[in-house]
């Protein structure tokens, strides 16, 4: 599982997030009835009964911040994709909501105790270096509120590699997006050298993402300033984190 240094793929920012591709062959898990799933989990497990100050970072269209506005609560959204960014605005717009969407890097976000809770979702950490997911974690906690939740999803690492996936190919209409994951144990990322095929053109979308166990994400949220309250399986409060690809982490400031 290993891949020699010269091998790895660089992250290519741009070309993964190409809003048109990503919404295509994401369409099913960022639906609105996942949507509406998870936002009934954050309203349920942080208690947003009051009208809060939340940041969503990482927020792309908008699609937990717009629905987050309408229950009342005062939504700031950042992300680094344009494309995206235009799209939430147009759903806040067309709902008559109002949300402060913001263009703007997580490791570069300066908020100070601004916000009741804050939200990094769908796999959004671990895309830097070990130093700048650490910075992303710290200027999360200066944002936060004392007393101030976290909530952050990520995969996990100990399950993964258990049953480790070298390929995977989505199928869409004559579409492909095709996954090929390589696990470098040095520096502890998933490298995919992902390549979508879509009306025959082929186009290369290289990332990797930096992937941890629950006792190196509840030492970082610790150095942080933060302590880690709950790490859930799925949102669906049911799967065992022992036994899900994926973990929820909820954090007290």
């Amino acid at each position: 599982m290993n891949a020699t240094k010269n091998e790895l793929p660089e992250f290519d920012f741009e070309a993964v997030f190409e809003v048109e591709d990503y919404l295509y062959f994401y369409s099913e898990v960022l639906s609105n009835e996942v949507a509406d799933k998870q936002v009934a989990f954050l309203v349920r497990r942080l208690g947003l009964d009051a009208p809060a100050r939340i940041l969503d970072l990482a927020c792309g269209f908008g699609r937990h911040a717009n629905r987050l506005a309408a229950l009342g609560h005062h939504v700031t959204g950042i992300d680094l994709t344009p494309g995206f960014l235009e799209l939430a605005r147009k759903d806040a717009e067309a709902q008559d909501l109002q949300v402060d969407y913001q263009p703007g890097d997580m490791r570069q976000i300066d908020f100070d105790q601004v916000f009741d809770q804050v939200l990094l979702l769908f796999t959004a950490f671990g895309y830097f270096s070990d130093e700048e997911n650490a910075q992303v974690l710290q200027r999360i906690g200066k944002a936060l509120r004392k007393g101030g939740r976290f909530v952050f999803d990520v995969p996990n690492r100990d399950v993964i590699l258990k049953d480790f996936m070298p390929y995977f190919v989505m199928e869409k209409n004559t579409d492909l997006m095709i996954d090929r994951n390589d696990f470098d144990s040095l520096s502890g990322r998933m490298y995919n050298r992902r390549i979508v095929i879509r009306d025959g053109v082929r186009k290369d979308k290289p990332f990797f993402v930096r992937v941890y166990n629950p006792s190196e994400i509840t030492a970082l949220v610790e150095e942080a300033g933060m302590k880690i309250e709950n790490i859930l399986g799925d949102y669906d409060e049911e799967t065992p984190v022992g036994k899900s690809r994926r973990m929820v982490i909820l954090v007290r400031k």
